[in-house]
């Protein structure tokens, strides 16, 4: 039992650190319809520029420099898709190849960081918490902070009409462009918005780990984007707020698997395969429930002619 409710906190405090990352994917994918691969180096971007800046002695500055970062990974690549006509999946490709160099040069150079000695929000939050009840849940504390802010902020802006012009171009650009409303601009802000949510997200993972490297963000968009569906299938459809709690529960799910299968000892490497087992399921499953009806009509309807 004690096992279990081990797994399950670890498979919590990722799955919500890791759900920030998949919020971004829902404003970026869901909302915009726009599908950036620049995620994997965007994520190691604001885990390198967080773990840098809390090197050098500012904890809770790190969280606002890096999701600054991510503001800037997202401008450039929504400039990619806007002025400069780069399809947005290859602008999406370019920028994460080129943010490779770019981390290794905010880290000095180096594959590694150590923050083992180094104060974070997670070690504030231990502290805050020492002498309680929850002295021991003091990265899920962080963690559900992180999510709830995020999710309130995604509530109220894709409320406002700025939010509501990047709803309405991922549904129909033309129909926006005819409302006097420039595309480039919601794409711009929609992009800038998402990146600064996965350069936090990968903040607080490297953070919670006490350390980064260069690969720390490695496949994120494939978790993301499995994450993402899975929580479609539990809140595909109604009020933001509802559809952004599904996005963290499908983070929550999938990072439970992978907990489960570490703890059944499966090799590292199976993982990525793991991974790309969910997302065929998550895509999939919805079409495959869709066509049972029409299979099982054709079905009866063979067995009944068999038996004429």
């Amino acid at each position: 039992m004690a096992t279990f409710f081990s797994l399950t906190q670890t498979a919590l405090e990722l799955g919500l650190i890791s759900s920030l990352t998949v919020l971004a994917l829902f404003l970026s994918y869901s909302m915009l319809n726009v599908c950036d691969l620049s995620t994997d180096g965007c994520f190691t971007l604001g885990a390198a520029v967080g773990a840098v800046v809390a090197l050098a002695g500012h904890p809770y500055l790190s969280i606002a420099a890096a999701m600054a970062a991510g503001v800037a990974s997202g401008f450039v690549t929504a400039i990619l898709q806007t002025k400069l006509g780069v399809d947005s999946l290859l602008a999406g490709i370019v920028v994460n190849t080129g943010l490779y160099s770019v981390n290794i040069a905010v880290m000095g150079n180096a594959s590694l960081l150590n923050l083992n000695r180094t104060d974070t929000v997670f070690t504030a939050a231990k502290n805050l918490l020492e002498g309680t009840a929850f002295a021991e849940q003091y990265k899920l504390f962080v963690a559900v902070a992180a999510v709830a802010a995020v999710i309130v902020f995604l509530s109220l802006f894709l409320a406002t009409r700025l939010g509501l012009a990047i709803r309405a171009t991922g549904n129909n650009p033309d129909m926006v462009r005819s409302s006097s409303i420039d595309p480039v601009f919601t794409t711009i802000i929609g992009l800038c918005v998402a990146n600064a949510f996965t350069g936090l997200s990968g903040c607080l993972l490297a953070q919670s780990q006490k350390s980064v490297n260069i690969d720390i963000g490695s496949g994120m968009v494939t978790i993301a984007l499995a994450s993402l569906l899975i929580g479609n299938a539990f809140a595909g459809r109604g009020k933001i707020a509802f559809r952004a709690c599904g996005a963290v529960l499908g983070a929550f799910i999938f990072r439970l698997v992978y907990t489960i299968a570490l703890r059944f000892q499966m090799p590292a490497f199976m993982l990525k395969l793991v991974s790309s087992v969910i997302v065929v399921l998550a895509i999939a499953g919805p079409y495959v429930k869709s066509q049972y009806p029409e299979l099982r009509r054709r079905m009866l309807h063979k067995e009944k002619g068999g038996a004429a």
